[in-house]
């Protein structure tokens, strides 16, 4: 086993290397030992996947050995695919390298052995995402719509979860992997990308929920089957965005109030982390009576003034009948802790019932 895991090993390299200048002196003998390694790396994963103890030992050895955290066990199970792939966009390679690479992806189904359960078309897709995915970006937009590379960005995340759960089996591995991805995001984009994804979890719900009352038992079942897959997903986001204080205080001061309030409509666990937050910027405002208006505590604080308080609690109102009758509640609940004044500047909480 020592054996095998010195091999793991030199995976990070041998991917490192694939995408480096060192391509230029390989032939095409050294291409096909190259992808002879990738298959036999595949060969490990599926040998080692439904052994929990030794999946666990490679996993490690693998993520000591690389200089980068995204490796893992599973992308033994994918290291095909990414040779191949990183191969295709090295120009570094030399002609006849780059025209056997392209024939043995070319290769019709069973002339190559081992499984190849992901193969050329994946590749294509992949590789015209991350196309898309490199054009000059827009600055983003301060409004609920979201443009068609947020989108695109967002559902590649969703599938390469899901991918996640159906290769590690648990939540904890999967949750590792996606704090992992979004920490090498620039945090306004984790956030409009998480946003993204939690919009499109949330608008498939509802198209499954539209269609169950017109479908039979088995395909009934298939659409539950993928309504807790969502759920589970949507569950790994939040856990990343609500799991610290902070990042969630950024989340809602990066991103604008419709969607904010659109999320909140929608997940009750983030409408209760979002009226919370709320609370604790509205109760930093101190009335100036001789401007006749609220304003903060402590201006080098990353707080919101009285009127992005006042925009935040408006959108909320103008959301679904349940989203604004528990934020009324909400607010009348903290106006009578506050001693239920009736006059303005003496709460927070009453002017702004008395505006909203």
């Amino acid at each position: 086993m020592e054996v095998v895991l010195g091999q793991v090993e030199q995976l990070p390299a041998l991917l490192a290397v694939s995408r480096s200048a060192l391509v230029r002196d390989w032939d095409s003998l050294t291409l096909d030992r190259a992808l002879e390694w990738a298959r036999y790396f595949q060969h490990l994963y599926d040998r080692f996947r439904a052994r929990p103890q030794l999946r666990e030992a490679l996993g490690r050895r693998l993520r000591r050995a690389q200089p980068y955290p995204l490796l893992g066990f599973p992308t033994l199970g994918r290291c095909p695919q990414l040779l191949r792939l990183a191969l295709l966009e090295n120009r570094a390679l030399p002609p006849a390298a780059c025209r056997r690479l392209l024939r043995s992806l070319l290769q019709p189904p069973g002339a190559e052995t081992g499984p190849e359960p992901w193969g050329l078309a994946l590749l294509a897709r992949r590789k015209a995402a991350a196309r898309l995915l490199a054009l000059p970006r827009r600055p983003p937009r301060r409004s609920l719509g979201q443009g068609p590379q947020l989108q695109a960005e967002a559902q590649l995340l969703l599938n390469r979860l899901r991918e996640e759960g159906q290769e590690v089996g648990e939540a904890a591995g999967q949750l590792r992997w996606l704090c992992g991805v979004l920490e090498q995001l620039p945090q306004p984009r984790a956030f409009e990308v998480v946003a993204a994804a939690l919009s499109l979890l949330k608008q498939g719900s509802g198209a499954e929920q539209a269609g169950e009352r017109a479908l039979d038992g088995s395909s009934l079942d298939v659409y539950q089957g993928s309504a807790a897959e969502d759920g589970c997903t949507a569950g790994l986001l939040l856990s990343w965005l609500l799991g610290n204080q902070e990042r969630f205080s950024a989340f809602c001061l990066c991103l604008p109030c419709s969607l904010l309030a659109f999320l909140a409509g929608r997940y009750s666990q983030l409408n209760r982390y979002y009226l919370d937050l709320l609370t604790t910027w509205g109760s930093h405002l101190l009335y100036d009576p001789l401007q006749g208006r609220w304003v903060k505590s402590c201006l080098d604080k990353a707080e919101l003034s009285w009127e992005e308080l006042r925009e935040h609690f408006s959108c909320l109102c103008q959301g679904s009948t349940l989203l604004k009758e528990q934020t009324q509640a909400s607010l009348k609940l903290l106006k009578t802790q506050d001693g239920d004044f009736k006059v303005c500047g003496l709460s927070v909480w009453t002017d702004l019932l008395m505006e909203i």
